[in-house]
């Protein structure tokens, strides 16, 4: 049933990371099912993939049960937007450009699946997926059970979810939208997609590495040495924390911190999951002790 030794560099954006013991690729719930029953029985563990764009894999690989949510369907009914966890987010966001409706321009060309956009609640220029979140259907993976989420029992805040925490599988989910009036909205994509082209390497990477904070939960001190200009809606900026260390361009075996933008990791060089590692704790190391910050980590290490 399951696939053996599936290496996991191939399954994610970053190009990096040893093998799967099994791997499987669910395209339905039955198929899903099967495979938790299956991994349940021989106790092993089990990780859920998405896209694999948010996620740093270890050189060892992973030493259990890797599912690749592969469901691939969605409709659009007037403002809403039905659609499983393993529809990409860009083909979502360009069907409802589509169809008239805005409430996902600020995701234009961010890589990665709906499933996983909604676990870490994935967002940009201020907004994010939670906004236009109606409703998740999710499958616990202890009793098999389907469990309807509303957007308040998702306890969606800052890059996060409670799928974190109750490791519920996200498998659809109802997204409400609003009908684009303005032309203006044309301009505001070209904006975004301008500014994302800016910072995004043609190296692989997995995005941004750490968290951005709210400026108001730092201390004075710490809030004099952060310019007013590097502060957008409330939240400084990790990578201008990690640049102002002269981090930027800092070369680790094969990674090194991007010239672009200094909260992404890029792989130049064949690099390794150790490579990224190490100029992860270079970072946060440089960072605590120039401004006393403790940066946290946004992407996902397995």
């Amino acid at each position: 049933m399951f696939q053996k030794n599936v290496l996991l560099k191939n399954h994610t954006s970053f190009k990096i990371g040893g093998p799967a013991k099994y791997f499987f690729e669910a395209r339905n719930l039955k198929d899903l099912i099967k495979a938790l029953k299956e991994a349940k029985k021989t106790k092993i563990p089990i990780f859920i993939l998405g896209g694999g764009t948010n996620l740093l894999v270890n050189d060892k690989g992973y030493e259990g049960l890797v599912l690749k949510i592969k469901t691939a369907k969605y409709k659009i009914t007037n403002k809403t937007i039905t659609t499983e966890a393993g529809v990409s987010l860009a083909e979502i966001v360009g069907a409802s450009l589509k169809a008239g409706l805005t409430g996902l321009d600020w995701a234009v060309g961010i890589p990665g699946t709906l499933g996983g956009a909604v676990y870490g609640n994935c967002g940009a220029f201020g907004s994010s997926i939670s906004k236009t979140i109606k409703n998740i259907v999710a499958l616990n993976t202890e009793n098999l059970k389907i469990k309807k989420y509303s957007n308040k029992q998702c306890q969606f805040s800052y890059r996060r979810s409670v799928f974190e925490e109750n490791k519920d599988i996200i498998l659809s989910m109802e997204l409400r939208l609003e009908k684009n009036k303005s032309k203006i909205n044309l301009e505001t994509i070209k904006e975004y997609l301008k500014r994302r082209k800016e910072r995004i390497s043609i190296y692989p990477s997995a995005g941004s590495i750490f968290k951005n904070m709210r400026f108001e939960n730092l201390n004075k001190k710490t809030q004099k040495l952060i310019p007013q200009e590097k502060i957008n809606g409330g939240m400084w900026s990790a990578g201008y924390l990690v640049e102002s260390c002269g981090l930027k361009g800092k070369r680790i075996g094969g990674a090194k911190i991007s010239e672009k933008q200094a909260n992404i990791i890029v792989n130049f060089k064949k690099a390794e999951a150790k490579d990224v590692s190490a100029l992860i704790d270079l970072a946060k190391k440089q960072v605590k002790k120039k401004f006393g910050i403790a940066l946290k980590e946004e992407i996902i290490m397995i």
